[in-house]
């Protein structure tokens, strides 16, 4: 399961989302640890999208073995906490999977605003 606190026929629709999501998030900041990323979409959404981490890290794990994600740790507070950043690649792939979600979506929406014509 991706998300928690949502119907379960919204949880099928961000099942696919989720990898976009995350490279969104790290295209308007340096880096991020997991935790950060799954309280900014929750903030973000008013609370409406809660990300678990047993969504989020297969979903960062891939980006980083596809080599759009690296790596960092820091010790925060006596705590080694794993910073997520794009790379190089990352940084050229991201705008294209963003705009190819937003195309998906206003075709989408194309059809399921679709007038009867009967």
């Amino acid at each position: 399961m991706y998300v928690c606190y949502m119907a379960k026929n919204e949880l099928k629709l961000l099942n696919g989302t989720l990898q976009t999501i995350v490279l969104k998030l790290l295209s308007t900041k340096e880096h991020m640890y997991g935790y950060e990323i799954t309280q900014t979409v929750k903030t973000l959404t008013e609370d409406d999208i809660q990300i678990t981490e047993g969504a989020l890290y297969p979903a960062l794990h891939k980006l980083e073995a596809e080599g759009l994600l690296e790596t960092t740790v820091k010790v925060v507070d006596g705590r080694a906490r794993k910073y997520y950043r794009l790379t190089e690649k990352g940084k050229l792939e991201a705008p294209e999977k963003l705009s190819d979600a937003l195309s998906f979506v206003d075709r989408l929406h194309q059809i399921l605003t679709l007038k009867p014509s009967f």
